[in-house]
């Protein structure tokens, strides 16, 4: 009977990160190649606005259709998402980079308001927890914790 092969912890995650990596680069490899070859109907008029608004439409019916997603997004949240494609296969890079700097100014934003939310946090337990902590600690009933 053979042994059975053994790993360590560090040769487990350098497999995984490694694999990681490769996924990585592999979807941003495939980003580029949709990206050229949209670039290229677009140019030669094969692909309109039109098109991918109708693409991004469809994409939505078939999702929805296959229980994915509870419901269908609104029209204008569709063409927003087209309008987002469009940018890249146009090579719109200031409005690119503006919405790039929005969506960031938004994720600071939301994170400064999260860690203000976490301090300013009040929580009040039950007398009863309250009571069993004492018992565990060893100390008097009716003490006060404040932590």
């Amino acid at each position: 009977m053979a042994m059975p092969m053994q790993i360590n912890l560090d040769e487990l995650l350098s497999m995984v990160l490694a694999r990681v990596d490769s996924l990585s680069f592999s979807d941003e490899n495939q980003k580029t190649k949709f990206n050229i070859l949209a670039r290229v109907l677009y140019r030669k008029g094969l692909l309109t606005d039109e098109d991918v608004l109708e693409s991004v439409r469809e994409e939505h019916r078939v999702l929805k259709e296959l229980g994915l997603i509870p419901e269908l997004p609104s029209e204008e949240a569709l063409k927003t998402m087209a309008d987002s494609v469009l940018l890249w296969i146009k090579g719109d890079v200031p409005t690119i980079r503006k919405s790039m700097e929005e969506y960031d100014r938004k994720m600071r934003e939301m994170a400064v308001q999260e860690a203000q939310a976490q301090k300013s946090r009040i929580e009040v337990a039950p007398s009863s927890v309250l009571q069993q902590i004492d018992r565990m600690s060893g100390k008097k009933p009716g003490g006060k914790l404040i932590v």
